[in-house]
């Protein structure tokens, strides 16, 4: 039988979703945990992505499979037995051929920059202790992205990415007091690429690039001169759709 769990997970302690040899990931808690409540050893998930080490997610699914019988009590014992810092929110049957990455349509992902420094969240924003972002070039490189549906720029790794071409949905920011965040979503995102549009767009708001050759370098396909990645704390995935609903499930 196959399942699937939404979960929700803050990865400033883990190398990031997927199992790496170098540290502890998420998927590696998860797998553990399923397998020691449902005694199930063969038992290994499959997640909607992955998000690298540091990087959040306030909505994230999973398929598993397994034969074992699911308790009445697995969401309270999951939520035991896994670290204070992933949580399993929702748990479901699912069709046989349901797949957590693979049937995804849209991924979203926000990007916090505050001015403000906070003492209970350092690993959850990225804090900034001056003033030197322009909002209105921020929001004019979402414009030009707006205009593109191939990202070569942004690409952090060719390592596992097919195809650049990203239909994005919509992307632009906005202000909560004083904190500046970037809300972007697509069908799909290649590997640091959300990281790597923020510290191009920061470069532009600095006055450290201009609104010009942040486009020429999109429209060429170029690594873009100046462009920084962007601190993994700052992001979060915040939801992830299906074509489909849960309960009404795919043929």
């Amino acid at each position: 039988m196959r399942y699937f769990a939404e979960i929700a997970y803050r990865g400033t302690h883990y190398v990031g979703w997927q199992i790496q040899p170098n540290g502890v990931s998420v998927q590696q808690k998860v797998n553990e945990a399923l397998r020691k409540i449902l005694r199930d050893e063969e038992i290994a998930c499959v997640g909607c992505g992955r998000t690298d080490a540091g990087v959040h997610a306030t909505q994230f699914f999973l398929h598993y499979d397994t034969y074992a019988e699911i308790p009445e009590t697995f969401l309270l014992r999951m939520n035991t037995v896994l670290p204070d810092d992933i949580v399993v929110k929702s748990h479901f049957p699912v069709a046989e051929n349901a797949h957590a990455r693979f049937d995804a349509t849209l991924r979203a992902y926000e990007y916090f920059i505050s001015f403000n420094k906070d003492a209970f969240g350092p690993d959850r924003v990225l804090w900034r202790h001056f003033r030197d972002l322009d909002f209105d070039l921020l929001q004019a490189c979402c414009e030009v992205m707006k205009k593109y549906n191939d990202f070569p720029s942004f690409c952090k790794s060719k390592q596992g990415s097919k195809t650049t071409i990203i239909n994005l949905q919509e992307i632009y920011w906005r202000q909560e007091g004083d904190t500046y965040i970037l809300f972007i979503s697509a069908d799909r995102f290649i590997r640091g690429m959300v990281r790597l549009v923020v510290g191009a767009m920061m470069q532009v708001a600095r006055g450290k690039m201009t609104i010009e050759e942040f486009e020429s370098g999109i429209q060429k396909g170029e690594r873009l001169k100046l462009a920084l990645s962007a601190p993994a704390h700052g992001l979060y995935l915040m939801r992830v759709e299906y074509p489909y609903q849960f309960g009404t499930l795919p043929e």
